[in-house]
């Protein structure tokens, strides 16, 4: 197993606020990865640590076997593409592109500019002049153009509408295909990603509460919906994640697989079961509502 990042105990405080607390896992080569979780989760602080931007409290990081700090080893190896990225007042598109050539090793101008007509970015409009979108969509350039061995988008999506949001994944897939490598994708749009995304991190509250393949998460939990009294009976014993009620009827999400014999025993009570998606299983362990909280339980 070839491994691209280790963190090992990650920690960072500000003062008396603790942003990442305790988080361990590994990313391994040519993987695409989804680092999930709510606004102000940790997420941004984990990938400014990964990519040397920010020094941790404690714990260790490895980024291609070496620690990352001023190591222009790794640090050439990385594309970190984030929402909030500045540019320089007097900068072009042009200019962005031409720059990257230099800094990215891997750099395929031809791809670039494909991608620049894709998005029918103007060239020589300067950055500070450009829509939200039009940021996004060079972030999005810059990022699959790199070709970086780790690349990560932080919400690379911002501003884009869904045909754009579309010429992204197709792009990123047909590309990753071509050249395989670790990318890390740090989005709220989770179901117009699940599909791309093999393996979720989830972190809430700067805690890591989930680590797992995402095929292993299909089917990790389901809803159950009728009568109250007939639904609390299936769900006695079940660790429950959500729990709603309308009328004399309760929707009830639990967590864990479905035997072959609850299904028969919800049939039999005239139950209605569904699957529960990738986002809403997401949302529903991180809402703060949920009758577990561990990873433990996932």
């Amino acid at each position: 197993m070839n491994r691209i990042v280790e963190v090992r105990g990650l920690t960072k405080r500000y003062g008396n606020v603790t942003a990442v607390e305790d988080i361990s896992f590994a990313l391994e080569a040519d993987k695409i990865y989804g680092l999930l979780g709510r606004n102000g989760a940790g997420k941004t602080t984990i990938m400014h640590m990964i990519t040397a931007q920010l020094f941790a409290t404690s714990g260790e990081i490895s980024v291609f076997g070496e620690a990352p700090y001023e190591n222009n080893r790794v640090l050439s190896q990385i594309c970190f593409i984030k929402e909030s990225q500045k540019y320089p007042d007097t900068y072009r598109i042009v200019d962005v592109l031409e720059l990257s050539a230099v800094i990215f090793p891997n750099w395929d101008r031809e791809f670039a500019y494909s991608l620049v007509k894709d998005f029918q970015l103007p060239l020589k409009r300067r950055m500070k002049k450009l829509s939200r979108g039009m940021l996004s969509a060079v972030g999005i350039t810059v990022g699959l153009a790199s070709r970086a061995p780790l690349t990560i988008f932080d919400e690379p999506y911002l501003g884009l509408d869904a045909v754009a949001r579309g010429l992204f994944y197709d792009h990123l897939l047909r590309d990753y295909g071509m050249y395989p490598r670790t990318v890390i994708l740090s989005t709220h749009l989770i179901d117009e990603v699940s599909k791309m995304l093999e393996h979720v991190i989830v972190i809430d509250k700067g805690r890591k509460l989930l680590d797992e393949n995402t095929d292993s998460l299909r089917g990790k939990a389901f809803t159950v919906v009728g009568p109250a009294a007939k639904v609390e009976a299936f769900a006695s014993g079940k660790q429950t994640i959500h729990r709603e009620s309308f009328g004399g009827l309760v929707s009830v999400t639990v967590l864990g697989n479905l035997e072959a014999g609850e299904r028969k025993q919800a049939e039999a009570a005239g139950l209605e079961l569904a699957p529960v998606s990738l986002q809403q299983l997401i949302v529903h362990l991180t809402n703060g509502k949920s009758d577990t909280r561990t990873e433990d339980a996932v």
